[in-house]
């Protein structure tokens, strides 16, 4: 018998490749995010993560217009993380100092329903947003940039500063990014949350095939 009909005899396995392969031929992709054992651990419960808004979402640069209008510039990146972070369980909240039409509209379009606008005293918020979906500060998440986040980010089971961030908040953070807030910064914290939830590899294939 010769090769050809020993793999296609009764019983016999397919090849790897082929037990592997989608419909169509393509071999399912291996995630290539790799990040610290100990720091997923801690992120393993996390079922809220609170974001701030102006260095965290955005590069912290504001563009005021000659109405008065403060617009902003958001990464696509940060979004589809914060719509994937949705799909894993886990509830996005905004906390932020500032407020903008240009803002309410992006985080609509995010579908982010939970947020906070306009307030320094963030801690209070973040209190209130917890009680109302029945988590606790080791369920919860927070990322920010500057001395108004850290009260929520300490009391947050895991937290993370943009590489950016004030010296004193990257010092705090369980995890600093390696980009900038708004260039993508929210993603790689997304990502994170979302491999210590155990569920980005599920999302990756349902996107890759």
């Amino acid at each position: 018998m010769n090769l050809a009909s020993k793999l296609s005899a009764k019983g016999s396995p397919p090849p790897p490749d082929e037990a592997l392969a989608s419909p169509d031929g393509l071999s399912a992709l291996k995630p290539a995010l790799n990040f610290d054992p100990v720091l997923l651990l801690q992120a393993q419960g996390v079922k809220v993560a609170f974001f701030d808004v102006d260095g965290a979402l955005t590069d912290g640069g504001l563009l005021i217009s000659e109405s008065g209008e403060t617009l902003k510039r958001f990464n696509t990146l940060d979004g589809h993380g914060l719509k994937l972070l949705q799909q894993a369980g886990i509830t996005p909240v905004v906390i932020t100092g500032r407020d903008s039409v240009p803002l309410r509209v992006r985080l609509a379009a995010l579908g982010i329903t939970h947020a906070y606008f306009g307030t320094e005293d963030k801690r209070p918020c973040a209190e209130q947003s917890l009680q109302s979906l029945g988590r606790t500060w080791a369920q919860a998440a927070a990322m920010g940039d500057d001395w108004p986040d850290i009260p929520v980010m300490r009391r947050c089971a895991v937290s993370c500063a943009p590489v950016n961030a004030h010296p004193e908040v990257r010092a705090i953070a369980s995890y600093v990014t390696q980009v900038g807030g708004g260039h993508g910064a929210a993603r790689e914290f997304c990502d994170l949350l979302m491999v210590a939830s155990g569920r980005y590899v599920d999302l990756f294939d349902k996107y890759s095939q």
